[in-house]
């Protein structure tokens, strides 16, 4: 795919999201990391991973293009330890030369959670505390920003664009076309390692109070706030500022 450039408006200093998607809409993830890459350029743009079973996929295709790119891992404070060792794991296989691991402020979970049981009462609340807060704060020197969604992971995914518009910056979804076999297929190609919960029936990991084991022929994310009808942490269900 040749996709040309988008003209940067004369009003903003971004490239119009509507015009990048119809430019990347059959574009190859790798292709779609290095349109963000020009964008933008290196300095204002980041990629959000949370280090999960199906990371490494996005992370590879990154790396290909500029492992240079900065990484934003938001650390909760209720990862599993698995995937804190996941990360180190990923960051030297792959060569990531800049992760920046993000956690809550600690005024906010003294004030708001001291007992630390918000997940369960108010999981909402737990995710804008330890995620959505977070992310906003570690995205404010960004223009755009990579994050590994996928449509066939449903629910509000499931029409996601390409790029999209995310407020105050330019949101990439460079998995967006992908499939999950498309994905195992970069797992083996690439042989990359698999997060240490997959094997044993996590198909998505989050925070350890929310997540739980899959069982056959469930929708991967079906562990995720099981029980609940939240299905999302919300950073993919509002607008950055």
């Amino acid at each position: 795919m040749n996709a040309i450039a988008p003209q940067v408006s004369s009003v903003s200093t971004l490239p119009s999201a509507a015009e990048l998607d119809r430019a990347l809409r059959d574009a190859s993830p790798a292709e779609v990391v290095a349109m963000a890459l020009k964008a933008v350029g290196r300095e204002k743009l980041a990629l959000v991973s949370s280090f999960g079973t199906e990371s490494a996929t996005l992370l590879k295709v990154m790396a290909d293009v500029d492992p240079a790119i900065p990484v934003i891992f938001l650390n909760t404070g209720w990862l599993f330890e698995e995937t804190l060792a996941y990360r180190d794991t990923l960051i030297e296989t792959l060569g990531l030369k800049d992760v920046r691991s993000i956690k809550p402020a600690e005024e906010t979970l003294a004030r708001e959670d001291a007992d630390r049981d918000l997940w369960f009462s108010d999981p909402d609340a737990c995710c804008r505390i330890r995620k959505v807060e977070p992310l906003a704060r570690a995205l404010k020197p960004f223009d755009a920003w990579l994050n590994g969604r996928k449509r066939f992971q449903g629910n509000t995914r499931a029409d996601i664009p390409v790029v999209e518009d995310d407020g105050a910056r330019l949101k990439f979804n460079p998995f967006a076309n992908v499939s999950r076999e498309e994905l195992e297929a970069i797992f083996v190609r690439a042989k990359l390692p698999r997060h240490p919960l997959a094997a044993s029936g996590f198909l998505s990991v989050g925070c350890m109070p929310c997540t739980s084991r899959t069982a056959e022929g469930e929708d991967a994310r079906a562990g995720r706030w099981r029980g609940r009808a939240k299905t999302e942490c919300g950073i993919h269900t509002m607008k950055t500022s």
